[in-house]
């Protein structure tokens, strides 16, 4: 059974900085995109960002390029998000993806396992 935990999360200023985490099992998952999406209150699910199943190639939406940066560890099937300069839109729940799909380039909504979430609030 596949499970994905996620890390890291909780309560900053803005301008601050975070690390999340996402701990895969049941699977290797070294040939598999990996990514992270978030989503506030009252708004759907975004895409934040993510790496292919190599590692070599990351994409970032536009709204966290130059602040955040994902990086994957494939021999602990692990993914991170270090997330800098944070500001208080940056305020949701963020939630780690890995893909169902044998080496796509980047995770979409579907066809992924999702971890359950870990609250990420910035105070301004």
């Amino acid at each position: 059974q596949v499970q994905l935990v996620e890390s890291g999360g909780g309560l900053v200023q803005a301008g601050g900085s975070l690390r999340l985490s996402c701990a895969a099992s049941g699977r290797t998952f070294s040939g598999f995109a990996m990514g992270w999406f978030r989503q506030a209150p009252g708004k759907e699910r975004e895409f934040v960002a993510g790496i292919n199943w190599s590692g070599d190639n990351t994409f970032y939406a536009d709204s966290v390029k130059g602040r955040f940066t994902i990086s994957r560890d494939n021999a602990k099937n692990t993914v991170y998000l270090r997330m800098n300069s944070l500001k208080s839109e940056d305020t949701a729940v963020y939630y780690c993806a890995v893909d169902r799909i044998w080496r796509r380039s980047r995770v979409t909504k579907e066809d992924v396992y999702w971890g359950q979430g870990t609250q990420v609030t910035v105070s301004s």
